[in-house]
């Protein structure tokens, strides 16, 4: 009797941990998992884009953005100066942004413009089909991941800790690059992304 009650403790633990969200703000993920990869996503620059063309790059930092939200807008100028900070050419840091908004002012024409417009020093990726999105559990533009040497989620969430650029006190993406360059773990490996809410097709799958 005492072994059946055990064992259906058991069961009930197990199913308890495959319902748990995998991370305290992302319902997919958590530090430590192995990052989901992407292949052949069209950027602005007129070229596919796969995870394995960095293959050289020991990090990656991945921006869930867009044109469209005034937040993200506000990201842009501090996503090109973080960019400049630690993704040189010859840098270990890659950065990538990547759109899945499929309203016209999110498309890819757009991108290309917005682009331009602003001066991007990174690629800028547009996925219709949403699935980067899905799969990396990101819910907000902008959102940030970083993926280590062995591509695994180092750290996930918010860039820093307000959307006012002015009033920033703690940059959360800069101290986790900063730990990952001198190979110690980032004190703190999620935090709360915020934003707009991605909008997600409803189109019939």
């Amino acid at each position: 009797m005492r072994r059946a009650i055990a064992a259906l403790c058991l069961i009930g633990l197990l199913s308890l941990s495959a319902i748990a969200p995998a991370g305290e703000f992302n319902k997919k993920l958590s530090v430590g998992d192995a990052a989901p990869v992407w292949k052949d996503l069209p950027g602005v620059d007129g070229k596919m884009h796969s995870l394995a063309d960095l293959k050289d790059k020991p990090f990656v930092v991945l921006v869930f953005t867009c044109n469209s939200c005034p937040i993200a807008v506000d990201y842009e100028d501090r996503i090109i100066g973080f960019t400049k900070k630690y993704a040189g050419k010859d840098g270990k840091v890659a950065v990538v942004a990547v759109n899945v908004n499929v309203i016209e002012e999110d498309k890819l024409p757009k991108m290309i413009e917005r682009s331009k417009e602003k001066g991007y020093n990174f690629p800028y990726l547009f996925d219709e089909s949403q699935k980067i999105a899905k799969d990396y559990g990101a819910s907000y533009t902008p959102e940030f991941f970083v993926l280590d040497k062995d591509r695994k989620i180092a750290y996930l969430g918010a860039m820093d800790d307000t959307s006012t650029a002015a009033n920033v006190k703690v940059r959360f993406l800069d101290e986790a690059l900063d730990a990952l360059l001198k190979g110690v773990k980032p004190a703190k490996g999620e935090t709360l992304a915020r934003g707009c809410l991605i909008r997600w097709s409803r189109a019939k799958k």
